[in-house]
């Protein structure tokens, strides 16, 4: 597990600006970092040790030394690998994972990636041809960013290491932000920056003499195959879990686990439990809010499997945290639970290096409570425009004045959305804020540089372009897509490598997955019900009220904290000059929204999205300061 970094030229790269790029990387442990340079590459990378600690340094050479490769990530299956390469007479002179990538490079090529089980993100040099393969792992457990300019390509698992480039214009890519306000994350391919773009999940990028070419070398296939016998796919389902959290638990270093007290984590604190000689070290973080609060539920996995159980309260006077969030996230990211994810982190780095995390059961099994509503609304007719204008409006007004997890705001998301189709239908429930809610916002300008931009269209592309045959299909194909690596894979790697901790998550395991695709949709949510096939296989292994429980998620009291411990540093980031110079948003908008939340409607959202935006551009951005002119829009994001 490192940081990688690199340039690769046609020009003779620097290698200082290389080592400058790696300075910046997150994790800042004892256990080195590694560079290698010649007449057109420059690579480096930062380590933090899990296998092979003694003798698993990078970069890492073939025999000849013309194969060089840096990597971010763990290879589960190397040992495996590793026996095969040795068959085939190649020699390798370390006991880990990374040097099987340079070797499996000779046997293989690009197509490398197939042998592969885990999380990665890598760069292979190839002297010889001239040739650069930049390769994310399926889901995108692990970052990588990249620029070019045709002659020179730069590369790094964190974007501050591209921004370390003198050359490059840090400027606010004006459809990101966009984007960025819809969903709260900026998705793939988009960064934040003008010219700077994320590899998406399952993607290979090849550079050659100054040529690109990209592809995807991943999907799940999502035929749905027949089932005879239940019992036989809850024992397959027990086998593969098991297997997948195994070889997640093979570690040189302490390893645990989170658990929240909702199925996925309970399940694989389990599966650890009845694989493990000593008792699981687990981590759990709670609130003073009860209805965020899952550290009892939490305690019964804990008292049955007598783990070593640490938790944590987060409290609003914890809060001081934000700005170095701001700076931790190498984009404005609006997700509040990056809050909870950073406290346990922390939590659990104090005890071990390894965590082991639910992410990836919701998406797989149907967790979702957005996937029992799309199931439902089948039955919704198709209404004339009019009528679903009016519908449109209506459950708008019904959503913006309502708390998180009422039956107000469920309502008013169904009404919503009652007259479009499944596509859009399920785009608007991704949607954090609507189209119409930005440009309420947006300034003159900024509403002139993105005329014609739509970022529901990505969502609804995706379910569109799914294979899947039906709309629960389409849905978690669109979320494997988007929404897992775009939000919930950056937050837990950006805040787990923030405490030098390493995640790790058996649900993402790709033959779990592509066995779950396949799965009946009728397995996976049915009658308003959700994972009911999870459910049935781990009834054994937990405790009742768990397998009964509604789905909390990892959330937080947001809207009661911008009115209470918040509100004052959400006037202070949104109203004041610095944030008004920016020329971007409407301050007499903004003003407006934070005068109707503290008065008792929820803008969480938008407010919470608006002021990590503020925060992100003082952390990295140029910081403009009282006394500067106000700015245009195209001044501070910068024309084409």
């Amino acid at each position: 597990m490192c940081g990688i970094a690199g340039i690769v030229s046609t020009a003779a790269p620097d290698p200082e600006l290389v080592r400058r790029m790696c300075d910046v990387i997150a994790h800042r442990g004892p256990d080195g970092e590694g560079f290698y340079s010649d007449e057109r590459a420059a690579l480096g990378m930062r380590r933090l040790a899990i296998i092979d600690v003694a003798t698993g340094d990078q970069p890492v050479r073939n025999e000849d030394g013309m194969v060089v490769a840096v990597f971010n990530g763990e290879i589960y299956n190397f040992a495996e690998l590793r026996r095969d390469l040795e068959r085939r007479g190649h020699r390798l002179r370390s006991a880990g994972d990374s040097e099987c990538l340079v070797h499996l490079y000779e046997e293989h090529g690009a197509d490398l990636v197939h042998r592969l089980r885990g999380m990665f993100g890598f760069a292979i040099w190839d002297r010889a041809r001239g040739r650069l393969v930049l390769a994310r792992d399926r889901v995108g457990k692990k970052p990588l960013f990249w620029r070019s300019d045709g002659d020179t390509i730069w590369f790094g698992s964190e974007l501050k290491s591209l921004a370390q480039d003198p050359g490059m214009r840090r400027e606010v890519d004006p459809v990101s932000l966009h984007h960025y306000l819809t969903y709260q994350y900026v998705p793939a391919p988009w960064s934040i920056y003008r010219g700077v773009r994320k590899l998406p999940p399952g993607h290979v990028l090849v550079w050659e003499r100054g040529r690109i070419t990209m592809h995807r070398y991943w999907t799940p296939d999502w035929t749905a195959r027949r089932v005879t016998d239940i019992r036989e796919e809850e024992e397959r389902l027990r086998e593969l879990l098991l297997e997948a959290t195994r070889i997640r638990m093979v570690s040189e270093r302490p390893v645990g686990a989170f658990l929240s007290g909702g199925i996925d984590s309970s399940a694989v604190v389990a599966a650890m439990a009845m694989q493990s000689g000593e008792p699981v070290k687990t981590f759990c973080i709670g609130f003073e809010d009860g209805r965020y609060d899952e550290r009892r539920k939490a305690r019964l996995v804990a008292e049955r499997y007598g783990t070593d159980h640490h938790e944590l309260v987060v409290t609003g006077d914890m809060l001081h945290v934000l700005p170095r969030l701001a700076w931790q996230f190498d984009e404005p990211f609006a997700d509040s639970s990056a809050i909870p994810s950073f406290y346990v982190a922390g939590l659990s780095r104090r005890h071990v290096t390894v965590a082991l995390n639910g992410d990836g059961g919701d998406e797989s099994f149907g967790g979702y409570r957005r996937y029992a509503l799309m199931d439902m609304a089948r039955a919704l007719p198709h209404l004339p425009r009019p009528l679903a204008g009016v519908c449109r409006f209506v459950g708008t007004a019904m959503v913006e004045r309502s708390d998180y997890g009422t039956l107000r705001r469920r309502l008013g998301r169904v009404i919503r959305f009652a007259g479009e189709p499944p596509s859009r239908r399920y785009a608007g429930l991704m949607c954090r804020c609507l189209e119409e809610q930005k440009a309420r916002i947006y300034s003159d300008d900024l509403r002139d540089l993105l005329a014609g931009a739509d970022s529901g269209s990505l969502v609804e592309n995706l379910f569109l372009g799914s294979r899947a045959a039906t709309d629960l299909g389409r849905a978690q194909d669109a979320d494997i897509a988007a929404y897992l690596p775009g939000d919930l894979l950056v937050k837990v790697d950006t805040t787990t490598m923030a405490h030098s901790l390493e995640g790790r998550s058996p649900f993402l395991d790709h033959h779990l997955m592509e066995w779950a695709a396949g799965l009946p949709g009728a397995l996976k949510v049915r009658r308003g019900r959700t994972k009911l096939l999870l459910r049935q296989a781990v009834a054994g292994w937990l405790p009742q009220e768990l397998l009964h429980s509604p789905k909390k998620g990892f959330g937080v009291p947001l809207a009661a904290w911008l009115r209470g411990e918040l509100r004052d540093l959400a006037w202070e980031v949104l109203t004041d000059q610095t944030a008004r110079g920016r020329g971007l948003f409407r301050p007499e908008a903004v003003q407006a929204l934070l005068l109707r939340h503290m008065s008792g409607a929820d803008h969480s959202d938008i407010l919470w999205s608006l002021m990590q935006f503020e925060l992100w551009q003082r952390a990295h951005a140029i910081q403009q300061v009282n006394g500067v002119r106000p700015c245009s829009a195209a001044e501070a994001i910068g024309t084409p």
